[in-house]
C-alpha cells in the first residue's frame, strides 16, 4: 500500500563504494556491480583512508553526470543519464542523492520535456531509480510531483515516440507503488493503464484488432504497470477489478505477441490469487474454457511459432495453469550475500520481476542493502555482515574449479550409461 509521509533518517547506513576504474573515466563506460560483497574490496586494500578515496572518486564522477544532463549535445545527455542510471541501479547513496534530488528531478524533466526517444527512455528510467534510492517518503513523493503529469502527457500522447512512451508507462507504474500516498491517485493511473491495453481486448463480434508491433509492447508495459498497483489495491477494488476484466483478459491469450500472452497469462493468475485471498472457495462461471485454453498454451506445438517462444511460453502457461486450477505456486529461492528469499506467490514475482526490470544486476545488491527493497520484501533491516566473515565465505577460484570439475565428471558418468547404446533398455 502506499506509505505514510515521512523523511528517512538513513544517512548514518551509507556503504563505502567500489570507485570506478580509470579505463572507465568517460560516461559512456560506467562500470558496474552486481554484488554487495564486491563493495568490501576497497576497505581490504586500503582501509578508511581508501574508502575515502573511493568515496570521493564516485561522487566527483557522479558529479560529472549530473552537469552533463544539461549539455548541448544530445548524446552527452544521454550517455550523462545512462551514467547515473548504472550508478543508481548499482550503490545506494542516499546522501549524495537527498542533496541533489531538485537538481537530478529538473534534468530529468528537461530531457523528458525536450529530448528525443532514446533520451526521454533513459529519463524516464532514472526517474523510477530516483524514487528507489530514495524510498517510500517525503523526498521521493516530491519528485514524483513533479514528473507525473509529464509521464502522463507523453503516455497519452499517440504522437510521442513509442519508446518513451513504453519507458514512461512502466516507470509510471513502479513512481506510483513508491511514492503516491493517495490510493484514489493510484486508482487513476491504474484506469489510464487501462485505457491503453484495453483497446487490445477482442471486440464484442469475436473480431481481434490490428495494432502495430510497437503498440502491442507499449500495451504490454501498461498491461504490466497496472498489474503491479493491482498488488498494493484493496480488497473491495480487487473485487471491482474482477468483474470488469477477468472475463476480457483471456482474449489477449489469442495475441500473435508472445510477450503480451505471457504478460496476460501471469496477470490472470495474479487475478485468481487476489481473488481466492478474499474467498477461498473462488471459482468464475467460464473457468473450464479459460482453462483449455491455458493448457492449450501449455502444449503448444504450433510450427508456425519460433522453438524459443514455444519453450518460454510452456514454461510459464505450465504455472499458470497450476495457479488457475489448483492454486498452487512454484516457489523460486533468491539468495543474496547471506540471505536468501522466496518468492512465493504472484503477487511477490509481479513486484519482484518490476523492480529486477531497472535494477538489473545490482537487484541482490539492493536486496542486502536499500532499505525501501527490504521493507517491500519484509526483510528487515539491512544485515551487517563485516569484510573478514565475507573473505571467510568466499571460496578460492581454484577450489571452485576443482569443485565444477568433479560435479561435471559425475554428472557426465551418471548419464553415461543412459546414453551408451549398448545399454539394453529393459535393465531400466
Amino acid at each position: 500500500m502506499p506509505r505514510s509521509k515521512k523523511r528517512s533518517n538513513r544517512g548514518g547506513q551509507q556503504r563505502a563504494v567500489q570507485p570506478f576504474s580509470d579505463e572507465d573515466a568517460s560516461i559512456e563506460t560506467l562500470s558496474h556491480c552486481s554484488s554487495f560483497s564486491d563493495s568490501v574490496s576497497v576497505a581490504d586494500e586500503g582501509g578508511e583512508l581508501g574508502e575515502d578515496v573511493a568515496l570521493e572518486d564516485f561522487q566527483y564522477k557522479l558529479k560529472g553526470f549530473i552537469d552533463s544532463t544539461v549539455d548541448k549535445s544530445a548524446k552527452t545527455r544521454q550517455s550523462a543519464l545512462d551514467g547515473l542510471k548504472a550508478a543508481m541501479a548499482t550503490k545506494i547513496m542516499y546522501e549524495f542523492i537527498l542533496e541533489r534530488r531538485m537538481t537530478i528531478t529538473d534534468s530529468i524533466e528537461r530531457c523528458l520535456k525536450k529530448g528525443k526517444g532514446e533520451e526521454q527512455r533513459a529519463a524516464a528510467s532514472l526517474a523510477c531509480l530516483l524514487c528507489i534510492q530514495l524510498g517510500s517518503g517525503i523526498e521521493s513523493e516530491e519528485v514524483f510531483k513533479t514528473l507525473k503529469p509529464i509521464f502522463k502527457n507523453i503516455l497519452n500522447d499517440g504522437a510521442a515516440n513509442m519508446q518513451a512512451r513504453q519507458a514512461c508507462a512502466t516507470s509510471l507504474g513502479i513512481c506510483s507503488l513508491i511514492a503516491e500516498d493517495d490510493i484514489l491517485d493510484v486508482y487513476a493511473t491504474m484506469e489510464c493503464f487501462e485505457s491503453l491495453f484495453s483497446r487490445s481486448y477482442a471486440k464484442a463480434d469475436g473480431s481481434r484488432p490490428a495494432f502495430s508491433p510497437q503498440t502491442t509492447v507499449l500495451h504490454i508495459h501498461a498491461l504490466l504497470a497496472w498489474a503491479l498497483l493491482l498488488t498494493i489495491c484493496p480488497g473491495s477494488e480487487v473485487k471491482a477489478i474482477l468483474s470488469k476484466h477477468l472475463r476480457k483478459l483471456p482474449s489477449l491469450l489469442e495475441c500473435d505477441d508472445v510477450n503480451m500472452r505471457i504478460a496476460a497469462g501471469e496477470t490472470i493468475a495474479l487475478l485468481f490469487e487476489l481473488a481466492r485471498d478474499l474467498d477461498a472457495e473462488f471459482e468464475p462461471e467460464d473457468l473450464e474454457p479459460l482453462c483449455v485454453k491455458l493448457n492449450a498454451l501449455a502444449t503448444d506445438c504450433n510450427k508456425h511459432r519460433a522453438k524459443n517462444d514455444k519453450r518460454k511460453q510452456r514454461s510459464v502457461f505450465r504455472d499458470v495453469l497450476r495457479a488457475v486450477e489448483e492454486g498452487d505456486f512454484q516457489t523460486e529461492t533468491i539468495r543474496f550475500g547471506t540471505e536468501r528469499m522466496d518468492i512465493d506467490s504472484w503477487v511477490r514475482k509481479r513486484t519482484y520481476d518490476a523492480f529486477r526490470e531497472f535494477v538489473g544486476s545490482g537487484m541482490n545488491y539492493h536486496l542486502q542493502a536499500n532499505d525501501f527493497i527490504r521493507d517491500v520484501f519484509e526483510l528487515g533491516p539491512p544485515m551487517m555482515v563485516d569484510s573478514a566473515t565475507l573473505k571467510a565465505m568466499k571460496i578460492s577460484r581454484f577450489e571452485r574449479h576443482l569443485y565444477n570439475a568433479a560435479a561435471f565428471k559425475a554428472r557426465t558418468k551418471a548419464r553415461s550409461k543412459f546414453r551408451d547404446k549398448r545399454v539394453d533398455v529393459g535393465e531400466f
